[in-house]
């Protein structure tokens, strides 16, 4: 048996043909576009295994969610409670107390006001759809035996997909534990934030140390601006549209308008579908007239706000491109529904503020003086939940 060369690879041939002179004579491009394509099968397939991870844990997910989307709201009304010298778990009590304050007191207001409404809202749906099926069938090629096929259709579709009395017990029971269980750990996140963001820090050591505190303080604030930010511009667009309705005589404005406050957390889809909901009232209540004025109400509350309010509002690195945004949105529903839906556009601004983070640390010179990370981790402006409580 003839000895084996010295120095030849294992994996390779004598002649030349082993799997790395196979790699070395493909074009370059081709090259480049393997290593790309499988980072980008290797982060899909994470971020998808994430996903369903969270779908399998979905009420302790949501809880986490909006645990933590309720501290980067509420964080400046914890800072200035204690600015006052008012106890951490004191200012963190009050805090949570003010946020079930306002839950209670507006759920309180919608039904007060608008309770006796819907029955009357019911019998001018039934008007306002037989008033649609009417133009339906005169303007369009549709006949009334195609119109009356397609709607059993969805008839049955609906009621084939709704829900038991015991799943529908079970989905209760899981919402209403979410919500206590992020009540509690709004509660802790408040009181004790500054102390868990320590402890992160206290795990790593030289250069990443100032890399973890300034990436956290930067995703953070991009959370925090983009919250409120959020909030103001749901709330102004909510008060445009009711407003709008109130002057058009839209029977159940307020609730609208609320519908209006929660789609504007879902950014461009949550709008139009808000808008479209205030749209097929005003037509089931008060005609197509009413309806093309609230149409173009709510067009117009958006434009102003898309192009005026949000670049006021919202921070330079908290925009997205909205193609970006329709993305996250889409792939949030499909992985996770409605709650997906709600948090996928804030999980990419933060994704995306700490990568730019990262990248320009390690693309900008070092500064003279860098800050240390006791400056970064005591920034009351920013880091994360409760660093700035001193």
């Amino acid at each position: 048996m003839a000895a084996e060369e010295p120095g030849a690879d294992a994996g390779e041939t004598t002649d030349g043909s082993g799997p790395r002179q196979a790699w070395t004579a493909l074009p370059w491009l081709v090259r480049t576009a393997v290593l790309w394509s499988a980072c980008l099968v290797v982060i899909v397939t994470g971020l998808y295994l994430l996903g369903r991870i969270a779908v399998l844990l979905a009420p302790l997910a949501i809880a986490l969610a909006a645990t933590i989307f309720l501290t980067a709201l509420l964080d400046p009304v914890l800072l200035r409670l204690r600015r006052l010298r008012v106890p951490a778990s004191l200012a963190a009590l009050l805090t949570v107390l003010l946020l079930l304050g306002i839950l209670v007191g507006v759920g309180a207001l919608v039904w007060n006001l608008t309770a006796n409404q819907f029955d009357q809202l019911s019998q001018e749906l039934t008007q306002g759809l037989d008033r649609s099926r009417d133009f339906v069938t005169s303007t369009l090629p549709v006949t009334d035996a195609q119109l009356d096929r397609l709607i059993d259709q969805a008839r049955e579709g609906l009621s084939g997909s709704s829900p038991d009395p015991v799943a529908g017990a079970r989905t209760a029971t899981e919402v209403l534990g979410s919500a206590l269980l992020a009540l509690v750990l709004l509660f802790f996140l408040l009181k004790d934030g500054r102390s868990m963001w320590q402890w992160v820090l206290s795990r790593t050591t030289g250069p990443n140390r100032l890399l973890v505190a300034e990436a956290g303080r930067g995703g953070w604030q991009t959370l925090g601006a983009y919250s409120r930010g959020t909030m103001l511009i749901a709330a102004i667009d909510a008060l445009g549209i009711g407003l709008a309705l109130v002057v058009l005589r839209v029977p159940l404005a307020l609730p609208l308008a609320l519908i209006t406050f929660l789609g504007g957390f879902v950014p461009i889809i949550g709008a139009t579908v808000a808008g479209a909901v205030a749209v097929l009232v005003a037509l089931a209540a008060n005609g197509p007239t009413t309806a093309l004025l609230t149409l173009a109400a709510v067009i117009a509350v958006q434009q102003i706000e898309g192009n005026l309010l949000e670049p006021l509002v919202m921070k330079r690195q908290v925009r997205l491109h909205p193609a970006v945004i329709l993305v996250a949105v889409t792939a949030g529903t499909l992985i996770a529904g409605i709650a997906g839906a709600f948090v996928s556009v804030p999980i990419t601004a933060v994704l995306w503020r700490i990568i730019d983070t990262v990248q320009r640390h390690h693309t900008t010179p070092a500064l003279a003086v860098p800050p240390t990370s006791a400056d970064l981790i005591a920034d009351a402006s920013g880091g994360p939940p409760g660093t700035g409580g001193r």
